[in-house]
């Protein structure tokens, strides 16, 4: 029995890495179809929209300090509707579009993409 138990230990610590990367793989999807047109798939927001809108730039030191990961999970659901420097910055909500564990996934996405 514990020689079995070891195994399966064992088997999920080397299938956890590619159980993970599938996930990583899953969400970089999602965010190249959901928020890559205004965010630029690298979250620094370099596209036409993101130019247009002023996204801010998702990798900077700036923007993760300034956003709690609860404020980025309910910009992700609600949307954004706003005027900054004065800029219209509009973001449609995804709630009714992607599973609360994409959104989450997406959460923990945007911190990774931090410099």
């Amino acid at each position: 029995m514990k020689r079995l138990s070891a195994m399966f230990f064992l088997s999920m610590s080397l299938l956890g890495p590619a159980i993970a990367s599938a996930d990583d793989a899953a969400t970089n999807r999602v965010f190249r179809a959901k928020c890559a047109s205004c965010h630029g798939e690298d979250g620094k927001g370099h596209t036409k929209e993101g130019e247009k809108m002023k996204v801010g730039d998702m990798t900077s030191a700036a923007f993760q300090k300034e956003l709690t990961d609860e404020k980025i999970k309910q910009t992700i659901e609600n949307g954004l509707s706003r005027e900054k420097n004065g800029v219209k910055q509009e973001m449609k909500p995804l709630k009714d579009k992607l599973t609360p564990e994409q959104i989450d996934a997406l959460v923990k996405y945007v911190r990774g993409l931090a410099k």
